[in-house]
């Protein structure tokens, strides 16, 4: 298994496995692809650990198939921002990588989308397959239907039910409770009912039952001649401000994710990497396709650098000394 934060990351919507899934590989790389499904997620996805864990195949071999396999879209290797806490320092801006496999080959789009947190679902068949369980849910009642002349005598003798009175609402409710707070403020049902809109319109501006009971009951005079009146009174002139929108707190962007190549691990973007691949990684990897299969023209070879002779060693560190010298008299003399 891999560090945290590192090791293999499954891709959604994937078919359930078959026989034939890597049948369009090479066999190596169809074996190693075969490995690398049956692997859990967080397992090491490197080369090094690889190559330990099969019998068959070397590092380099792990590598030019892991690369085959991100071409034909199997495999990707990403790079994303942890999230504060994730790796223990709060406060640092720390990247954890991961390997995404998935069984069913991706095109470089796909990949493109996924990085950028729009997962495309997969175009399913419209049948289940054989042996799938069916929702009870799902499947048409086939009882037989009672016909409707079939009526039983006892549904005939039932008289129909009464209609169900509408439950009050909180503004309603709250002002035919004033009565019982102070006797003077006792409204009727026709009073609430048209004061029932002015005490919603607190309701929407964030009072509560409770703030809008002490509002109107506070201070009554000795006596009230029309409660309706002082009521709809005092909820017009005691009506609160409307609430203010709180301020949006900016969102802050997900977890950024990056690209990098399979082989070199380069970072880029989804468009610049396509097969996975940097330009070079894609280059070297033609140019060694085509030296396998015979072809006139032969694989890149790496840059050779002229070996350096004992003298020329002497030389370069006699005149870095130099110039080390040279600087401390002159640092010195400024000082001075």
């Amino acid at each position: 298994m891999a560090k945290p934060g590192y090791g293999k990351r499954s891709a959604p919507d994937q078919v359930p496995p078959r026989a034939d899934d890597f049948s369009h590989l090479p066999p190596r790389e169809a074996y190693l692809a075969g490995f690398l499904d049956r692997l859990s997620d967080n397992a090491a996805m490197d080369a090094k650990t690889i190559a330990k864990a099969q019998p068959l195949y070397g590092q380099q071999a792990v590598r030019s198939a892991l690369n085959e396999l991100s071409r034909h879209g199997h495999l990707r290797r990403v790079r994303r921002r942890a999230q504060p806490g994730e790796t223990g320092a709060d406060n640092a801006t720390r990247w954890v990588f991961h390997t995404y496999w998935s069984r069913t080959a991706r095109s470089s789009e796909w990949w493109a989308r996924f990085l950028a947190g729009d997962v495309p679902a997969d175009t399913r068949a419209d049948s289940a397959p054989e042996g799938a369980s069916v929702d009870v849910d799902e499947v048409d009642d086939v009882r037989p239907q009672t016909a409707p002349d079939d009526v039983p005598p006892q549904a005939e003798a039932e008289p129909p039910n009464p209609p169900a009175r509408p439950h009050p609402t909180p503004a309603y409710t709250t002002l035919a409770r004033l009565g019982l707070h102070d006797p003077r403020l006792a409204l009727s049902a026709a009073d609430c009912e048209a004061l029932q809109a002015l005490a919603e319109e607190w309701f929407a501006r964030g009072a509560t039952p409770a703030h809008l009971a002490r509002s109107l009951v506070a201070g009554l005079p000795d006596q009230v001649h029309s409660p309706r009146a002082f009521v709809q009174r005092r909820l017009r002139d005691k009506m609160p401000p409307e609430r203010l929108a709180a301020p949006t707190e900016p969102v802050s962007p997900g977890p950024r994710r990056l690209m990098e190549c399979t082989d070199c691990g380069v970072p880029g973007r989804p468009e610049a990497l396509p097969g996975g691949l940097c330009r070079g990684c894609r280059d070297e990897g033609i140019q060694g396709a085509r030296g396998r299969e015979g072809s006139a023209v032969s694989p890149l070879a790496p840059p050779t650098r002229p070996a350096a002779t004992p003298d020329t060693v002497r030389a370069l560190a006699e005149q870095l000394r130099g110039a080390v010298r040279t600087s401390r008299r002159n640092l010195t003399h400024v000082l001075a």
